[in-house]
């Protein structure tokens, strides 16, 4: 299991919110598994919180989580999980396999990685053509938000967080890649009086076409 991902404070502190999570959340969750089969990449899963939700037309999860205390929270999540779950620790920029996937999931970590660019564009090579990014990812606000969001990316909110940056522009970057995103919505998980620099997420479907 890597090592490059070392941070037992989040470790503890997502472990905790992610067995607490909103229904809102939940069911933005089981939404964007909607639909899903054959093999599936899901990175940054976290303690395995997607797992549950995964229809039965799906033959196969590899599932990456490079953090090895959440990595361990997940096996046993994959353990009960509806269909077959293998966790393995590799980073996602380090990550290879034989085969490619016919989806790949995103939740809640492309505010994360160090190079969003690069990650994406990895993605896309492990895409089989006509294969679907599903994506649900907090994103870049404008007005007030849009400032708190840029003053916390500045100061604490990636140390304390596990590297997460609150005002990532995700689905411009998706589309960069060369991926077609389709069905694209947003929708906020938390009232809009709540000062918190996450409370709208961007979720769809993002296709390679060629």
């Amino acid at each position: 299991m890597s090592d490059a991902v070392d941070n037992p404070f989040f470790a503890r502190l997502w472990t905790t919110m992610s067995s607490r999570e909103p229904e809102s959340l939940r069911r933005l969750r089981r939404q964007n598994l909607a639909g899903l089969s054959g093999r599936v990449l899901e990175v940054g899963a976290g303690t395995g919180t997607n797992f549950e939700f995964y229809p039965a037309t799906v033959t196969e999860v590899v599932a990456v989580e490079p953090e090895r205390r959440l990595a361990v929270v997940a096996e046993r999540a994959a353990a009960t999980a509806p269909v077959p779950v293998t966790v393995t620790g590799q980073t996602v920029e380090e990550f290879t396999d034989g085969q490619t996937f016919d989806a790949v999931v995103c939740s809640l970590v492309l505010c994360s990685v160090h190079d969003p660019e690069q990650v994406v564009r990895q993605l896309y090579s492990l895409l089989r053509p006509g294969g679907e990014l599903r994506y649900l990812e907090h994103v870049a606000e404008d007005g007030g938000r849009g400032r708190l969001q840029k003053f916390v990316d500045a100061t604490f909110w990636p140390r304390l967080l596990g590297n997460c940056h609150t005002h990532r522009h995700t689905e411009s970057t998706i589309a960069a890649a060369g991926l077609q995103v389709t069905g694209a919505h947003r929708e906020r998980v938390m009232p809009a009086w709540v000062p918190m620099p996450a409370a709208e997420f961007a979720m769809g479907v993002a296709v390679r076409s060629d």
